[in-house]
């Protein structure tokens, strides 16, 4: 498939902060292929790269180098115009804090219904109330930022940025401020999202159990792709299989990633199970199709 037919193409992506004395890499020579339509995660300890690739992804900070696409357009070639074109018509941001979201002193809906003027959307109301009712929320389209929780809160800001009909919607700690069940309705709200509308979501997070509800998890370590969790069935799959009142099973399977120079990124509690650190050395033997790795005697 060609880079067009791609949501996301990212190749050795570098991102280099410089201040007078010194320089910091936040990207270094990351590789990252995002489907059209796919519902994925970006996860990493703070300091990872992961939010500097959103914001990248947004329009909202630039590489130093590499090759970036998202929906067909070189961000790299993209003039102030195009690029300002491109944060308004291509992506929906949603935040972990909602203040960057929302207007305390609107509606939801007039909130909603602002967005839509700067985008100069005839018919502001009713496409107002349709984005509302996407995000099981019409009933609270009178309410103020004070009168709704921090989960009712997150909702709107999503549908705010559905508003533009994107074609991706990136969200950064989308489930950071909340509670563990509030977290899971709105992860389940993203799901049907992506399924109802094929858009392609990018959610960066720190939380690992995010997995069962993407198809894909990527963990960055040091502004790389170190690990990635697929998916091994589809959601309707698992719960055609889910027995009522279990559990869902492990659903995805850990891949380990060898980046350009053949290194290999083993998972961090994998070699904290055999106590191994960043120093060991470890016996290699290709065994018919596989590559083993041993502790030496």
């Amino acid at each position: 498939m060609s880079d067009k037919n791609k949501m996301i193409v990212c190749e050795n992506l570098i991102k280099i902060y410089k201040t007078s004395d010194t320089e910091v890499v936040a990207l270094q020579g990351l590789d990252l292929v995002v489907e059209e339509g796919e519902l994925m995660a970006i996860i990493g300890n703070s300091g990872s790269g992961k939010s500097t690739l959103l914001n990248m992804l947004g329009g909202l900070d630039h590489a130093s180098a590499g090759k970036l696409l998202v929906a067909g357009k070189d961000l790299f070639k993209l003039k102030e115009k195009e690029m300002m074109n491109y944060k308004r018509e291509t992506v929906g941001f949603v935040w972990q804090n909602n203040a960057r979201n929302l207007i305390p002193y609107l509606t939801a809906q007039e909130n909603i219904e602002l967005i839509l003027g700067v985008g100069k959307q005839a018919n502001k109301k009713a496409r107002a109330l349709e984005l509302l009712e996407m995000v099981d929320m019409l009933h609270r389209k009178k309410s103020k930022l004070s009168q709704l929780s921090g989960g009712e809160q997150q909702r709107i800001a999503i549908a705010i940025a559905l508003a533009n009909n994107p074609k991706i919607l990136l969200a950064d700690e989308p489930t950071g401020s909340v509670d563990t069940k509030t977290a899971e309705q709105i992860l389940s709200l993203f799901q049907s999202l992506n399924k109802k509308l094929n858009i392609t979501i990018v959610i960066v997070t720190h939380d690992r159990a995010l997995s069962k509800k993407v198809d894909r998890v990527v963990s960055i370590r040091d502004g790389k792709i170190s690990t990635e969790l697929l998916r091994k069935t589809s959601y309707a799959e698992a719960l055609a299989n889910l027995s009522p009142g279990l559990e869902e099973e492990e659903s995805h399977v850990e891949l380990a990633v060898i980046d350009n120079n053949g290194r290999i990124h083993i998972p961090e509690e994998y070699l904290s199970a055999l106590n191994i650190n960043g120093q060991s050395k470890l016996k290699v033997e290709l065994e018919a199709e596989r590559i083993v790795l041993y502790l030496p005697n």
